[in-house]
């Protein structure tokens, strides 16, 4: 398969697929095998090799950069259903194969939410944690009561369920590789044309009547399920291990809208945020050498 080349971007140094809770997991890695882990946490829509310009810059520090592609999306096996917590076992599922120890862990978007969630239950597998403008808070926080959430997570749930009917035989819309680029562009308008011809490349396939992307056509924007920005973000303030947030300041379609003054009180107390203010949500793939810099230096200072 044709692959575009693209400066500073590389190929993971190993990829292996690995069973996880019935689904096989596509797993990328780049770096020396015998490294301590670092885990890399797409978001929505994304794949691991969204990460193809960053990571090799953890990489080249001594980490064994371990990403991996949520199911149903990039080389992950597709699956019957979807949701938050599947999501949320698959990750326990990689991480405990990689290791028993607290390793560091970078989420971007709908992976850095995840994070926070997992934190918060199993803070034994995290010693350090970085949300890349993964900060959930669309709208100011509000509590639910009990009986207001249920009805809520039923609403959700039987949503959820009805789109997955309609979508189960369907097929996403294939294209020439500048077309597919060209579509995500009216997502990412702040990433290069080039770049995103690139992503087409690792994270579509080629079929006989054109490119289409791999991610399940049952995928839909947003749609995390039975899920609210609020119910993550009340779990933030109480995370224990060294926190370091990065809140775009450009906003774009894909983004999720959150303002400082919306999170600035959640952080945790031994955690930072820095509002990167000329840049939109891909904060990694805009500038990669400048935020894997900051990674680093805030894992070196946590030691």
């Amino acid at each position: 398969m044709t692959i575009v080349e693209f400066p500073g971007a590389e190929a993971p140094a190993r990829r292996y697929d690995l069973p996880v809770t019935g689904v096989h997991i596509a797993v990328h890695e780049w770096g020396p095998e015998d490294g301590e882990p670092l885990f890399l946490v797409h978001g929505g829509m994304d794949f691991a090799r969204t990460y193809s310009e960053f990571a090799p810059r953890l990489a080249a520090a001594g980490w064994r950069v371990v990403a991996w592609d949520q199911r149903g999306h990039g080389d992950s096996e597709h699956a019957a259903l979807y949701g938050w917590d599947a999501d949320i076992r698959d990750a326990i599922g990689v991480m405990s194969h990689i290791t028993r120890k607290p390793a560091p862990v970078i989420g971007h978007s709908k992976g850095g939410a995840l994070m926070i969630q997992l934190a918060d239950a199993q803070p034994f597998r995290f010693s350090h944690l970085v949300n890349l403008d993964g900060l959930p808070s669309k709208r100011p926080m509000s509590d639910v009561p009990e009986h207001e959430r249920t009805r809520t997570v039923a609403s959700d749930l039987g949503g959820w369920l009805d789109h997955r009917r309609t979508t189960a035989t369907a097929s996403r819309k294939a294209g020439t590789l500048e077309e597919l680029a060209a579509r995500r562009g009216k997502m990412n308008p702040r990433l290069s044309f080039e770049w995103l011809c690139y992503l087409v490349s690792v994270g579509a396939r080629h079929d006989a009547d054109g490119w289409r992307w791999k991610l399940d056509p049952s995928m839909r924007f947003g749609g995390f399920g039975p899920w609210r920005p609020e119910w993550t973000a009340t779990r933030l303030p109480g995370l224990g291990m060294p926190f370091l947030g990065m809140l775009a300041g450009q906003q774009e379609p894909m983004g999720w809208g959150t303002l400082p003054r919306q999170i600035e009180s959640m952080i945790p107390p031994q955690g930072r945020l820095e509002v990167m203010t000329d840049l939109g949500h891909f904060v990694h793939i805009e500038q990669p050498e400048l935020v894997a810099g900051m990674v680093l230096d805030f894992l070196d200072r946590g030691k």
